[in-house]
């Protein structure tokens, strides 16, 4: 089998060197490369064998200069040091695969400004579409994200106003539904453990939830734990013990995220403490951690690869609808009890 002329290594590879390489047109080639249609799959091989070959990469840059508009797309998260993110990349890289775009990732460590500085440098590539964490933003990146003319979705959190899209679950409905679980188990002394970063709205939401659900009840916190920082297993246990050792008569404990609550848990068993029958606990997020503890932590599952695939799809126009932007898509959590609340 004949093999490829090897192209001057001082020289950029062109279309046209795919076109002689392949045989075929370089309006062919540039189409195969763009992943349009009308191309026979046996001329779509060919060019792409003759594209490896010759280690052709297509130059973004030069087509954009054309459309406005590069094939990627812009997903902003406020963290990578958790469960809960990789999930949702997951979801949206999976859904993106066969579109021609590709996901460009930008971390905000919670932080306004940071998310301001992302934003900007995302936008100014031109991307075909954003998504990005959370409906609270800074007046500039809320202006940016109005003014963008490209699909945006806004994940996670449905609780607010989204700029054009909106993806995520209830926080506030995820609080209450705990809370009423919780009362309707018999546990009356509760204590609450969680995160003080301001800028974690969804936590705070939830929260909210929460004590919405027992007052309802006609029952208020017993005592609560913050904690600053990530989220981490022995910050769980310490705060477990603080909290407990300055209240030692709380029933329940509901942690802000599964993490903590791992922590929490552990230390609870190393106490000798009857979980759930003296001291029941809950956290949030369903992460696959929990499957390995030695007693599973009652938890909620976020939907966290479902809300990946569904702003993904809402990007690439691969909704039923057809319509790309103006979605709003409200996911709804499953209470898992797990081992650590008794059965009503």
């Amino acid at each position: 089998m004949s093999r490829p002329p090897v192209a001057d290594p001082r020289r950029t590879l062109t279309l046209r060197d795919v076109s002689e390489a392949s045989g075929v047109s370089e309006m062919t080639v540039s189409r195969v490369l763009r992943n349009r249609g009308d191309v026979s799959d046996t001329t779509r091989e060919k060019v792409l064998q003759a594209a490896r070959a010759l280690g052709y990469v297509p130059n973004k840059i030069a087509g954009a200069l054309a459309s406005q508009r590069v094939n990627l797309v812009g997903v902003i998260i406020p963290s990578m040091s958790n469960m809960v993110f990789p999930e949702v990349m997951t979801g949206i890289s999976e859904t993106l695969e066969d579109t021609g775009l590709q996901p460009v990732m930008g971390v905000t460590n919670y932080n306004p400004e940071r998310e301001e500085s992302v934003l900007y440098e995302m936008l100014s590539w031109r991307p075909s579409g954003v998504i990005i964490a959370g409906l609270e933003h800074s007046p500039a990146a809320r202006a940016m994200l109005e003014s963008a003319g490209i699909p945006i979705v806004e994940i996670m959190d449905i609780d607010g106003d989204p700029v054009d899209s909106a993806v995520g679950i209830s926080h506030r409905r995820a609080g209450r539904q705990m809370a009423e679980t919780i009362v309707a188990s018999g546990y009356r002394r509760i204590g609450f453990l969680g995160t003080k970063m301001p800028e974690d709205h969804r936590a705070r939401k939830r929260l909210e939830g929460f004590r919405e659900g027992l007052a309802r009840a006609g029952l208020e916190l017993a005592d609560e734990e913050y904690y600053g920082g990530g989220s981490a297993l022995l910050k769980g246990r310490e705060m477990t013990e603080a909290i407990l050792r300055r209240t030692p008569d709380l029933d329940f404990l509901y942690y802000s995220n599964d993490m903590i609550g791992a922590g929490g848990l552990l230390w609870c068993l190393d106490q000798g403490i009857d979980v759930p029958g003296r001291l029941g606990l809950a956290g949030f997020n369903g992460v696959e951690l929990l499957d390995g503890l030695p007693r599973k932590l009652a938890t909620m599952d976020a939907c966290r690869r479902e809300i990946g695939v569904h702003a993904a799809e809402i990007i690439a126009g691969k909704r039923p609808s057809g319509v790309i932007g103006g979605e709003l898509i409200e996911l709804f959590p499953t209470l898992q009890p797990g081992d650590t609340i008794r059965r009503p």
